[in-house]
């Protein structure tokens, strides 16, 4: 069973090993290409750069005879989910949509709910503070207007120079990040606010922990919906599922 799997998490990766040592599927990570230098995948048959929309996805699925798709995206991926979800549904294709489960806030926590990334940065407010802003390279920019504040940004890899805001430091790291080095970075750089995803999952979660431990303010962003049929909250749920697909407990084809 062929089986393309949307990736750039590290559960699409930890799909990927377990369909790869089960006889029954043939996996396909595709990457998006928006890291240049991904993690190194394996022995994982991969593929890396967009389709061109959903018009694309479909005649990808339809040359390559893909018989089901996992999208495990990011959960801000929503483009790509949508355009996930409208190409298997012309193709009569399955799909299989794993959503990590989101953050939620804990005792300590002093969140600030922002429905968009624009909202987060309006949520900073007038009076100057430092903000560590983890959001990803490519949401940069909806910063660059608030100028008074000075920023520490934390990105994979640098983002274009005319998206960053005037006053700004680049922290080049990958995740996943320990809670101590967390909170060495944040009073190090005499942080006031993070500005963070709810991305959910383990890897980047130690910031949250640390902005807790020191009672600083989080902006989280809420996550938008996904597009999708049937969803899983795992890499082993969504093994079981496309299991369920091979063995015919499971309709094949989307309705």
């Amino acid at each position: 069973m062929r089986v393309l799997i949307l990736g750039g998490t590290t559960e699409a990766v930890a799909c990927a090993e377990r369909l790869g040592s089960d006889p029954r599927f043939h996996p396909i990570l595709s990457l998006a290409g928006r890291t240049r230098n991904p993690r190194q995948q394996g022995g994982i048959a991969h593929r890396v750069g967009g389709f061109g929309g959903a018009e694309g996805l479909a005649a990808y699925l339809a040359e390559e005879r893909i018989d089901a798709v996992l999208d495990a995206t990011h959960p801000f991926a929503a483009q790509i989910s949508a355009n996930a979800d409208k190409a298997t549904r012309a193709c009569g294709v399955a799909l299989c949509t794993l959503v990590r489960p989101p953050w939620v806030a804990e005792t300590g926590d002093r969140w600030i709910g922002a429905a968009t990334i624009e909202a987060a940065a309006n949520a900073l407010g007038e009076e100057p503070r430092r903000v560590f802003l983890a959001v990803g390279r490519q949401g940069v920019g909806a910063f660059r207007h608030m100028t008074q504040h000075a920023y520490i940004i934390r990105a994979i890899e640098q983002p274009e120079a005319d998206a960053l805001p005037p006053d700004t430091t680049l922290v080049q790291a990958r995740g996943p990040f320990a809670l101590q080095d967390e909170i060495e970075l944040l009073t190090s750089h005499q942080i006031d606010v993070v500005v963070s995803k709810n991305a959910g999952g383990a890897a980047t979660y130690a910031k949250i922990e640390a902005a807790r431990s020191l009672g600083l303010p989080v902006i989280m962003i809420e996550r938008p919906d996904t597009a999708g049929q049937n969803f899983v909250a795992s890499a082993a749920e969504a093994v079981d599922w496309l299991g369920g697909v091979h063995d015919g407990s499971r309709s094949e084809r989307n309705v």
